[in-house]
């Protein structure tokens, strides 16, 4: 609409120059711009721009053959009236050659802040994500961890309680060593749920504060004081170390203690009152490797308690491997594997 009111205007005439020429331009920007449709918009523009300097060329050999000289002087290869529609062409050129370059440039600037805003807004979600997963991963590691504290204990002091219960008139000295293993069971509870919550309350302080503690425990080199209270809960339980030792990271070392904790709990609830266990500690040039082997009877818990899943999960972040199921001659093997390699790696 606004070229053809242009063309028209010319073709009759009107003396004015400029609106119609920046009307056009705005057309051509706006076309250039905002149009969605990116073929029809150049398909558009160019019908136009075409249209324009075929109609220029039309009027432009009109001027030239009418035979009424009004205008410029024709005299001369380069007379005053070439020059005068050859600054037409030029004007015309700028005009629209600028409408278009313009307008595409603004429409392919609209397009990346689009994209920007969505990427921003992607990446905010992702962000979101990120967080509920973090969250629901220190969850599942809370769960865990209390899962390892609480059964263990718990399930020792059941077995002295019980215990106690039965020589409570007959024996009254093994009666008070079992209400002694109760009191002592009851206490490293509690000081792991202590660690525990302290380490969820400040990480990091609980993780400079309580290092030594707990790697006095919560370690390899607190398997022996982990095999002496398995003992002391009426599993008969033996511990041999094997090869030479070579330095394990700690989340390896936290990792496998809690393995051999939930085999060794597992192997007192569920092993009957005749089981035995015995715990291995292997190393190899290339490996550490832990197995837990008891007597009795196979049977394993099959709610959907996390012993065995934490034991999974616990040997795949150490970048280890786990076999853990019944023994053909009877009671239940729990076997766990580190390369030394990915132990390397997690230090």
């Amino acid at each position: 609409m606004v070229c053809a009111a242009y063309f028209v205007a010319v073709s009759l005439r009107i003396p004015e120059i400029y609106v119609g020429n920046i009307a056009m331009f705005i057309a051509i920007y706006t076309v250039g711009a905002w149009v969605d449709d990116r073929r029809r918009a150049a398909l558009v523009r160019a019908v136009l721009i075409a249209g324009m300097f075929v109609w220029l060329l039309v009027t432009t050999f009109q001027g030239a053959t009418a035979p009424v000289d009004d205008g410029f002087s024709r005299v001369g290869a380069f007379s005053p009236y070439v020059a005068y529609m050859l600054i037409q062409f030029l004007i015309n050129a700028l005009y629209f050659g600028g409408a278009y370059y313009f307008g595409d440039h603004a429409y392919a600037a609209a397009r990346k802040r689009a994209e920007l805003s969505e990427r921003t807004a992607q990446l905010e979600r992702e962000r979101e994500v990120t967080a509920r997963q973090a969250v629901a991963l220190d969850r599942l590691r809370i769960a865990r961890e209390l899962h390892d504290v609480v059964a263990h204990h718990v399930s020792a002091m059941g077995v002295q309680a019980g215990a106690a219960r039965a020589v409570l008139d007959a024996d009254p000295s093994a009666t008070r060593r079992a209400l002694s293993g109760i009191e002592a069971s009851a206490r490293e509870a509690l000081d792991e749920l202590r660690h525990l919550l302290g380490t969820l309350r400040a990480p990091e302080e609980a993780g400079i504060e309580g290092a030594d503690n707990a790697a006095s425990t919560v370690r390899l080199a607190g398997l022996p004081a982990l095999v002496e209270h398995a003992v002391d809960a009426g599993l008969p339980t033996t511990l041999s170390e094997l090869g030479d030792p070579w330095p394990v990271p700690d989340v390896v070392q936290v990792n496998l203690y809690r393995i051999v904790q939930e085999a060794l709990t597992n192997a007192r609830r569920h092993g009957g009152p005749d089981a035995h266990a015995d715990v291995r500690l292997r190393y190899s040039p290339d490996a550490v490797e832990i197995e837990v082997t008891n007597t009795g009877r196979s049977g394993v818990p099959t709610g959907g308690g996390l012993g065995l899943v934490g034991m999974r999960e616990r040997a795949s972040a150490s970048g280890g491997t786990i076999d853990a199921g019944p023994r053909s001659r009877g009671g239940y093997l729990v076997r766990v594997r580190v390369p030394r390699k990915t132990s390397a790696e997690l230090a």
